[in-house]
Parts: structure tokens; sequence; C-alpha cells
């Protein structure tokens, strides 16, 4: 005779707090421990209201369990396929950049910059571009938690500071961090685990 199942509970998975604990989703599992590690996905949109950020798509993932919530961080985020496919022009240079960083908090990111130009550009000026990018993040990781990081990355403002240095070479069409992950998540963050079953 086959051996009965636990019956899995649900749980309500949300966003940090520094994306306003929004609800991502509903999970289920037979033991909270089950999800530790999961992921979901969701676009800013859902997470700031505003129409024109549907484009963006933000990663969380799973760090612990508290009473009914599955509570998560910031694991990445990326331009959809077909706007990044939009901001491609015949006769402009795309210039990208992908850095490693790790915030003073301890985690480490993969970051991917982008500059789009008005015109075709020569190789000093996209060498130089690339120098201004990796500036802003390493700078930026240096005085930032990964909170603080994500939202910067995020909301638009590390964008706005490589455009503010790189206009001082050229006027860019668009800047921005186009695609973020996460590749190591420090012990801490799953040290403080708290789990349960759905609760009233």
């Amino acid at each position: 005779m086959p051996k009965e199942g636990k019956q899995k509970e649900e749980y309500v998975i949300r966003a940090p707090s520094y994306f306003g604990e929004r609800e991502l989703g509903i999970t289920y599992a037979d033991d909270p421990a089950k999800l530790i590690g999961r992921t979901v996905t969701t676009s800013l949109y859902n997470l700031t209201d505003d129409p024109t950020k549907h484009y963006l798509l933000v990663k969380f993932k799973v760090v612990r369990v508290n009473g009914r919530y599955a509570e998560t961080v910031f694991y990445g985020h990326e331009y959809g396929r077909e706007y990044f496919r939009s901001l491609i022009r015949r006769g402009t240079t795309m210039v990208e950049y992908i850095r490693d960083v790790e915030t003073r908090d301890g985690f480490r990111l993969r970051v991917y910059g982008v500059v789009f130009t008005q015109k075709r550009i020569r190789s000093g000026k996209r060498r130089d571009i690339r120098k201004i990018m990796d500036q802003v993040f390493v700078e930026a990781a240096e005085r930032l938690n990964h909170d603080q990081f994500a939202i910067e990355m995020v909301l638009g403002k590390m964008g706005s500071d490589i455009f503010n240095r790189v206009k001082k070479i050229l006027i860019p069409r668009h800047v921005g961090v186009y695609k973020s992950k996460v590749v190591r998540l420090p012990s801490w963050v799953f040290e403080e685990v708290k789990v349960g079953p759905l609760t009233s």
C-alpha cells in the first residue's frame, strides 16, 4: 500500500520590504523548508504600478519562510526581449559592459550595462564609455548594500549616473543596466529562517 503523502500547505510569496512587500504569488509545499531557493519573476510594473515599466522583469529568490509568507530577496532583473530589440538601430553603436561586483553586505552580482549611441562611434570612445560603466558599478557596490544597489539599478539611478558621465563624451540615445543576476548570496541571508504553515 503506497505511503500517504503529507498534505501541502499554501504560502504567499512576497517581495522584500525595499520592493514594498508586494504579493508575488501563491505556492504550495508539504514542508516549508522546500520553499527555500524557489524563484519567481514579475514585471516592475506589478511592483510600482507604473505602466511605463512593463518592459523590465525582476526576479526574486525565496530565502526564508515566516509563518504563511515565503520571504524573498532581489535575485536579478532584465529588459524584456522585445524592448531590448527595439533599442537596436542601424547606423548606431551598442556599447555593452559586464562586471562582477560585491556589495557592502556581501552579495556578489553580475551587472550588464549598455549605452546606445545616436551614431556610430570609434573604438576609443567605446573604451571610454566602458570605463565609465565600470567606475559607476564599482563605486555603487562600495557604498551600497544589496537592497540599495538593487533599487538604484532597477529604478534607473545607476543608468542616470552613467548618462551624466557619458554625456561629457557624447549624448547617448539610451543608457541602462539591462540585466543583472546574483551569483553569490552571503550565508547570513539564510541564518534566521522561521518556518511554519499557513495561518489565519
